[in-house]
This record gives C-alpha cells, structure tokens and sequence, in this order.
C-alpha cells in the first residue's frame, strides 16, 4: 500500500514524540524541555471498557464514506451515501431527439483512506425515493440503502472489480460542444457508470416544468444512494469530498455527468452535449450512513455485552462511530501513601501502549481524543485541552498552548499514545472536579478537524493494551504516571 500525506504526518509525528522520550515505558519529557522534578507514582488503579459510540450526525461532513471492511479483529463495518442531484442550471433543457450515450457518477477522492487498496471492490448507485431536503434528522444510524426505489428499477449502475486509486490522477475525455474532445488531467476520483436508458428514462425525458427550479427537480428524481456490495480480501473505506470544489468549478466536484446527443441546427444532424448535475453538500443534504457488526469479532462482542466491571487485557477503540474506551481513575491508594497531605501534581501523563495485533492493512488510530462529561453531561474538553480559539473563549486558562504539548498522537516507534493531563488529574485528586465519565476514541490527526464528537470522517482503529495494577517494570500496560511533590 503506497504512503498518503497522513502516513507521513504520522511518522513525523512518531519521530517528534521518540526524539522528546526519556524512558521506552515511562513518561515524555516537558515539551518546553525542562526537567520533570517530585516523586513518580506509576501505580494509580486504572480501568478501560469498550464501550458502542453513539450515532451521530452523518450530513455536513468534511468528507462521507463508502466502503465495506472485513476487519478479522473488529468484524464487518460497512458505509454508505446518500447524496442529492441538483439541476446544472433553471429551466435546463434537454432538447429534442434525446439519446443517451453514456452517464457518469464522478466522485473526487479525499483524504483518509484506509484499507487495502490492492483488493477489488463492488460499487453500487441506486434511486433514493425520499427526498433529502425534506429530511430532519440525518443520524449516522439511519439506513438510506432501505430507502431507495425497490426491486431492479431503483438500480442504476454498479462498478465490478474495481481496484481503487485515491492518489492517483489520470485523463479523462471532455466533450466541448462545436469543437474538437479535448483530455485533461483530474484529480483522483471514483467513476461509477450508470444505466443510460434509466438515465434517458428518468432525467433526460422527465416533464421540462420540473426543471424551472431545482426543488421542483429534486423532489422528483430525489437522488442517489452509493455503498460498496462486497470487496475481495479485508475490504477498505474509503472517503469522497462532496463540498463544492474550492474553485467553485463544478467540472471539478462531486456530480453526475450525462454525455447526450440531441437535435442539432442542421436538419438530420445531432449535436453531442455534456451535462452536469452538480452534488453538493452546500446546495442540498447529503447523509452518511454507518453499520458496524461485532458478532464476529469475540473480544468486542464480549466487552460490549459485559455489565460487569471485568478488567480485560486489550480494549478496542474504532472510528465511524465505531468504539470508545471509558477510563476510570482510583486514587485510593495514592491519597493513602500521602497520608493527609497535600499535593502539587508536577507532571501526569497517561500512557497507552498499543497492541500490534494484525495491523498490515488496519494501521493503528494516527490520533486519538480524551474528553470527559460534565456535570450536564455534555461532552467537553479536559482542562489540558481546553484552550481558548477565535471562535471559542470559555477555555481553561491553564491549558496547554499547542495540540503536541497535549499529546494523543500515535508514536509509531514506541507504538502508544501519551496525554499529558497534569491539570486534569490535579483537580480530581483536589475533589474540584468530579469524573463524570473519561473517555478515548479515534479523532482527526489534524487539529483543525479534531472534534469532541464521533463523526463518520475518519476509519481507523487501535488495539490497546489495558491497564495491570502493580505490573513489574518495563510491562506493557495502560498507566497513569504522576510526578509529585508533598505539600507541608
């Protein structure tokens, strides 16, 4: 599998994390490089559940997945898009003596793919009969493959045995009305045909009055649903930009392309046309749905089906909604060696080390989150994290001032993640904030898209290594590791 640009900011990443660790299975150096001074406890009782993320909202994505997954360890997970058809322009017409040479579903590769892109997929287009716009809740959980047109009539094209290129450019025909075909490079994509007689049929011939304003069009034809049918090998998911181009050229975004020859000015003559039918988040809902199944996966199926509090040796964290870990601090025991007296958390860091269970094509997460719930509930930031932005002012003015300060990136060379959480962890041992729930899961490596919430953006997984109470040193575990100074 070749290297994407997020393949290479993770190794940097990794290498920036070696370059700043002091101890293989300790802690990391301040980031400021001073000196980390006080008494280490190591031994703070931890606990990790897996634990079903939420479903959450599949529309407004900074990119949408289609893909299907045959992950050994995390079983199947599957994605689809639902996506509306716009009208290239009011009151389009077609012209007369209509015929279809060839449609074209064209969707632009973004970033994030993950999986085996050697492998060949199966994709599948079909009519949606429920008309987006007209829809209030787009939950990640809500099956739009149930709601499309029934039977062979809501097929309207499928593409076998493709071998998927997400990094790859190549030419494609443009037909210029009057001149010569020209070829030009795009960017890459995904080109599923479709039916031309469904197409001829559906769009091409449908009442003219239904393209005086595109709700009139869209209320009719609806749109169009993708999702993958099988894969061959583990599978992949892949992700598509359905946001207008950045150019604004719609002959760079998201759409369906109608190549068509039509009635041309000289009698008995045809003329040869190209029409977009722009998709696109902005002038209509596009919604994503997600299915994960854990039946064959033992050890998830197993912990998520547990109500009891057993401490089991690996956890599992998934993106698409997938999974999260819970994590639970007891700091009984050290409250005990401190015998009543106060404390100055120096330095706390929360270490996870990661299983290498089969990961030749389900690379680990390259960044995780760790948020927490208030006492409303509601999913915010730990205090480390929580810095002020230009659109947000309610930050914590004891938060760390960069991302790599706060940590949770994927160090690939020591292969584990390290939070630093001083402050968190001060003010629940000082009883000023109470552990409402603590939670991991996968987020976006780059900061700009880092969300407290699971949204269906990113795929990727971790196996980690749970927490052992007392282990030897050098152990492989999930640990807290607190730098102190006794306070008379």
């Amino acid at each position: 599998m070749k290297f994407t640009k997020q393949d290479l900011l993770t190794m940097l990443i990794g290498l920036f994390l070696f370059s700043s660790c002091k101890d293989d299975n300790t802690i990391g150096l301040p980031a400021d490089g001073s000196t980390i001074t006080g008494d280490l406890y190591d031994n703070t009782t931890l606990t990790s559940r897996t634990m079903l993320e939420e479903p959450a909202s599949g529309s407004l994505l900074s990119r949408y997945p289609i893909g299907l997954m045959n992950d050994p360890i995390f079983g199947k997970s599957e994605a689809g898009t639902a996506m509306t058809v716009n009208i290239p322009a009011a009151d389009y017409r077609f012209g007369k003596g209509v015929i279809v040479d060839s449609a074209v579903l064209v969707l632009p590769y973004a970033a994030n793919f993950y999986g085996d892109s050697t492998q060949k997929y199966t994709f599948s287009v079909r009519q949606l009969n429920v008309n987006l716009s007209l829809q209030t809740n787009f939950l990640s959980s809500i099956n739009w493959g149930e709601k499309t047109v029934t039977g062979t009539d809501g097929d309207l094209g499928k593409s076998i045995d493709v071998q998927q290129r997400p990094n790859s450019r190549f030419k494609v025909i443009n037909i210029v009305t009057g001149k010569p075909d020209t070829a030009f490079s795009v960017a890459p994509q995904l080109r599923i045909r479709l039916d031309a007689q469904k197409i001829l049929d559906r769009i091409a011939k449908m009442d003219t009055l239904k393209y005086g304003r595109n709700d009139l069009f869209v209320n009719t034809f609806n749109g169009l649903y993708v999702n993958v049918t099988s894969a061959s090998g583990s599978g992949a998911m892949s992700f598509f930009n359905l946001a207008a181009a950045a150019d604004n050229n719609v002959d760079n975004g998201a759409k369906l392309q109608i190549y068509y020859r039509k009635d041309g000015l000289v009698a008995l003559t045809k003329d040869t046309v190209s029409a977009i039918f722009p998709i696109n988040n902005t002038l209509n809902p596009i919604a994503a749905y997600v299915k994960h199944d854990y039946t064959t996966a033992t050890a998830i199926n197993t912990q998520i089906a547990d109500a009891s509090n057993t401490q089991y040796p690996k956890t599992y964290v998934q993106g698409l909604t997938g999974l999260k870990n819970k994590i639970s601090f007891d700091f009984s025991g050290f409250k005990t060696l401190l015998a009543g007296s106060k404390v100055s958390i120096n330095k706390a860091e929360l270490v996870i080390d990661v299983d290498p269970e089969d990961d030749t094509y389900f690379k680990p997460a390259p960044r995780l989150r760790l948020v927490r719930f208030n006492a409303a509930g509601l999913v915010t930031n730990i205090p480390d994290n929580d810095r002020n932005t230009q659109t947000y002012s309610g930050g914590d003015p004891r938060a760390l001032s960069d991302p790599l300060q706060f940590g949770g990136y994927f160090d690939s060379v020591n292969r584990r993640y390290i939070f630093s959480v001083t402050t968190y962890i001060q003010d629940l041992i000082n009883g000023k904030t109470k552990d409402y729930g603590t939670f991991l899961a996968p987020t976006s490596v780059t900061d700009a898209e880092f969300s407290l919430y699971p949204f269906a953006t990113h795929a990727e997984r971790s196996i980690l290594v749970g927490p052992v109470k007392d282990a030897p040193a050098g152990t492989k575990r999930m640990k807290l590791n607190i730098f102190y100074t006794k306070l008379k």
